[in-house]
């Protein structure tokens, strides 16, 4: 695919409105939600991705009702033990980013080993964000990079501060997403990876994130084909 993109981003959107046209419970949609992740990892592999980011749970996802949370959370740890081995031996490298602390000692265990196990995998590079919020990466990047530089001595300036700043991103060494994707028709990136969409190609479609798959995922590489990157500039003559 000519102008291939390397790296799309997911916001994954509609479950709990794909249950209710069902008439189910949300956590139905978040069961078959887990299906897409599964479906689309795959076929992100298969499609020759490098880098693919999912927006797994939000810093604000904790105001959700206590029951919807502790699912998400069960199914969290569905997804790690019963995939890890899956995503080892299909080589792909997992990594999440997000705050842990308010994750379960548990959870964070099996993120861990799943990390550990997968971290020199070549193939697909898998990022999940969990309890992530992009003004949250953003804060902490600024107060690490304040302090970094103080213990260093080194004099802050607007150059070398935008020079150094994404090196202190909880996505540090992950090139910024190409595209950005949302389903279930909502047009708002929803404080997710703020810095790093500054020039991703934003995707909107009407498709309920428990029926996202490759052929959704085709369709967004390709509207990416047709998008003119400038990135500011203007086009060459």
């Amino acid at each position: 695919m000519e102008q291939a993109p390397q790296h799309i981003a997911i916001i994954m959107d509609g479950n709990g409105r794909w249950a209710k046209a069902r008439n189910l419970p949300r956590t139905a949609g978040h069961h078959q939600g887990i299906e897409a992740c599964k479906r689309v990892v795959r076929s992100a592999g298969e499609l020759g991705l490098k880098y693919l980011t999912l927006f797994g749970f939000s810093t604000e996802n904790w105001s959700r009702p206590a029951e919807e949370v502790n699912e998400l959370m069960r199914l969290l740890r569905m997804y790690l033990r019963s995939e890890t081995a899956d995503l080892h031996r299909n080589n792909v490298k997992l990594q999440v980013v997000g705050d842990r602390a308010a994750l379960s000692k548990d959870i964070v265990e099996l993120i861990e080993n799943t990390e550990d196990l997968t971290k020199d995998n070549g193939g697909l590079h898998l990022v999940i964000a969990l309890n992530y919020g992009g003004r949250m990466d953003i804060t902490k990047a600024a107060a690490d990079m304040a302090r970094n530089f103080q213990e260093q001595g080194i004099e802050p300036t607007f150059e070398n501060a935008e020079e150094h700043f994404s090196g202190f991103l909880m996505t540090k060494g992950i090139p910024d997403p190409d595209i950005l994707v949302r389903t279930s028709g909502e047009q708002r990136i929803s404080n997710f990876l703020l810095w790093q969409c500054a020039y991703s190609e934003f995707v909107f479609t009407d498709t309920l994130w428990p029926d996202f798959g490759e052929n959704e995922l085709r369709a967004a590489m390709k509207e990416f084909q047709t998008r003119d990157r400038r990135f500011g500039a203007i086009q060459s003559v």
